[in-house]
């Protein structure tokens, strides 16, 4: 192999897309585009990057980056050769009469599950056949007055193409596991940091509540408030919110975490300083059950009254309309004093707590059944920072897909710019979820 081969991973200036691989013979063509030195793993592991990038078999980290890549991924066509398989034992298995009437059943739905799956990957197997033909056709097309011809090959072939994506998008979709909790409203908590500079924190957290509630309204979501603790200098302490829409907590599941912010403060005494402060926050996306889900018996209840605090007149001092609620058997304690009425205020704090539990239920439910999906979108942990906010660069970078945004006032508009980074971490997801499933169905064949 030539020894000036060299092998590069870039991403281009003008794309947010997936990083894009290219070969180039010659070191001078490289000069003037742009590295993202994050993803320059070359100067450790040359080697090992250029076999996997002149393997056929593409390694997992690869597969998972685009979904181009899956298509290739070995255990694709093993997984879909095996269904196919059980869907001929199934079709064998319902033409007995001595089948049981419960198993018959059960027998149906499985089969009526795979024959969507089979029917899109015999689709794609034949429009694959049918660019093959086109190749070999266009082969013994070399004469100049075959030229109209090669042009009518060449447009069918993106046809097909275009067909072909279709296609492989449809089964991926159907290929993915579903999450139950997708269609659930939700609970968003926002809490300012405990670090030097809090009052960055207080100011940064403001802003990524107030984002949240214009992409509600984006979205066309209901968007509730539940709690709300101002600071100083227009700052926020911690706020809760209710949002009850289409698809809730499908959107917002990968928005909880910790939230970083690099700026420069307008407000508040850290702006005396003016130099480049740190400060983060942290977001809490709690999927709302419903009342059967989660029930929480009174006895396990201690429930405190107190003075709310804060702007709101001669109220705030007088009477206990605050409620506090501890829950003994796993010591989580709920606050709310948004509402002059008591009892209100408590029906708010057991909305709360109720969706605290359930979401012990949930990540309980998770860890069992999605062990290794850290890859792309990481382990969803709420300790975990997700997301840095760099005002001085006027760039969001998301660390789980090293994703970046431009126009940092745009995006927290709460609109399309962070929509587009929600879809993507939906797609990142969703392809890291159909890999795990690739594999362990790869692994339990051998």
């Amino acid at each position: 192999m030539n020894r000036h081969l060299c092998v590069w991973l870039f991403r281009h200036p003008s794309l947010n897309g997936y990083h894009r691989c290219h070969i180039y013979l010659d070191f001078q063509q490289f000069r003037h585009l742009h590295l993202d030195t994050r993803m320059w793993i070359l100067r450790q592991k040359k080697n090992y990057v250029l076999r996997s990038l002149l393997n056929k078999n593409w390694s997992r980290s690869y597969c998972n980056r685009n979904t181009r890549m899956l298509r290739n991924h070995r255990s694709l066509q093993k997984y879909m050769e095996d269904i196919t398989k059980e869907c001929q034992k199934l079709d064998q298995c319902l033409q007995h009469v001595s089948v049981d009437e419960g198993d018959r059943r059960s027998l149906s739905q499985r089969h009526a599950k795979l024959l969507p799956l089979i029917a899109i990957y015999q689709e794609i197997q034949e429009a694959k056949q049918a660019i093959e033909d086109l190749e070999s056709m266009c082969k013994s097309l070399n004469k100049q007055d075959e030229k109209q011809l090669q042009e009518l090959a060449l447009e069918e072939r993106q046809t097909i193409d275009q067909k072909i994506n279709m296609l492989y998008n449809e089964l991926f979709q159907s290929l993915v596991p579903k999450e139950k909790y997708d269609k659930n409203d939700v609970i968003l908590e926002v809490t300012s940091g405990r670090t030097t500079g809090g009052d960055i924190c207080q100011q940064f957290t403001l802003e990524i509540f107030d984002m949240y509630q214009s992409y509600s309204c984006y979205k066309h979501w209901n968007f509730e408030l539940l709690n709300y603790a101002p600071a100083d200098y227009g700052g926020l302490h911690h706020a809760a919110a209710r949002i009850s829409g289409d698809n809730v907590y499908k959107h917002l599941k990968y928005e909880g975490g910790i939230h970083r912010v690099q700026r420069i403060p307008e407000v508040g005494l850290s702006s005396r300083m003016q130099r480049i402060h740190t400060g983060t926050m942290s977001v809490i996306v709690l999927p709302q059950p419903d009342e059967v889900d989660v029930k929480v018996d009174p006895k396990d209840l201690r429930v405190d009254t107190f003075r709310a605090k804060g702007a709101g007149g001669q109220h705030v001092n007088t009477t206990d309309s605050a409620v506090r609620l501890v829950h003994i058997p796993t010591g989580l304690v709920v606050e709310c004093q948004q509402e002059r009425s008591q009892i209100k205020n408590k029906e708010i704090a057991m909305r709360v707590l109720r969706a605290k539990l359930y979401q012990q239920i949930v990540e309980k439910d998770k860890c069992q059944q999605q062990s290794a999906r850290k890859l792309q979108v990481g382990t969803r942990a709420q300790s975990e920072r997700i997301r840095t906010y760099n005002f001085t660069q006027d760039r969001v970078t998301d660390h789980r897909i090293a994703y970046d945004v431009r126009d940092i006032k745009g995006f927290l508009c709460g609109e399309k710019a962070l929509d587009q980074l929600i879809q993507r971490l939906l797609q990142s997801a969703d392809e890291e979820a159909l890999a795990e499933l690739l594999d362990e169905n790869l692994k339990s064949a051998k």
